[in-house]
């Protein structure tokens, strides 16, 4: 199966696109290192900040320099946390710096393991590296009687080597599908807008 790349918007649409050739991510000279991926996606924000670009066009530079990251460093898929017996999911924090307001972090969620209804508040990245996820993609449809309906649009089965990102409005809900657990690499940027969980009967929004 190809490898996809991914982008959800605001209004719950999933937008497809083609992946980068592989072999024009390599790293043909000095090996790949974290730092170097760092170094990378600082200058793509700050280009991004300096030139006004909009999330769905820095999403573009960012899957592919996340991409780059899991082809060339191969300790990554090994970065597995082990997964709470209460929860069926665990985080393990790859990198943390006072100053820069990112999140990197590798995440497993245990078969048939579902989030809530949310939002990140800020743009994400999410790289399959292995075991299988279902996205449902929401938008809010505000009526009369409840400002803060939502409304379900569709879904998508995310399989090893799909990426997908989200604009910082997305609204989501993630269930782990299959035999095995999913496991997965999470990058966000800084929270910038308001966070919220969504309850799934009144669709409520909540802070998060």
């Amino acid at each position: 199966m190809a490898k996809q790349d991914w982008l959800v918007t605001e209004n719950g649409n999933c937008l497809g696109f083609d992946s980068p050739r592989e072999w024009d991510l390599l790293s043909k000279t000095n090996p790949y290192r974290l730092y170097r991926f760092l170094g990378e996606l600082e200058d793509i924000l700050n280009q991004g900040e300096i030139k006004n670009h909009e999330e769905k066009d820095l999403l573009k530079s960012i899957r592919r320099v996340v991409r780059k990251l899991i082809l060339n460093v191969y300790w990554l898929k090994n970065t597995i946390p082990d997964p709470s017996p209460k929860t069926g999911t665990a985080l393990s924090l790859l990198y943390d710096e006072p100053g820069f307001s990112l999140t990197i972090q590798t995440e497993i969620m245990l078969s048939g393991t579902t989030t809530s209804i949310h939002n990140h508040g800020t743009w994400g990245v999410v790289a399959t590296l292995g075991g299988k996820q279902k996205n449902s993609f929401w938008k809010r449809f505000p009526t009369l009687e409840v400002s803060n309906q939502l409304q379900k649009v569709g879904e998508k089965i995310l399989h090893p080597g799909d990426i997908i990102s989200f604009t910082s409005n997305a609204i989501h809900q993630v269930e782990a599908i299959g035999d095995e657990p999913s496991f997965t690499l999470n990058l966000y940027g800084e929270t910038l807008f308001n966070r919220f969980n969504f309850d799934p009967i009144t669709y409520q929004a909540q802070k998060f």
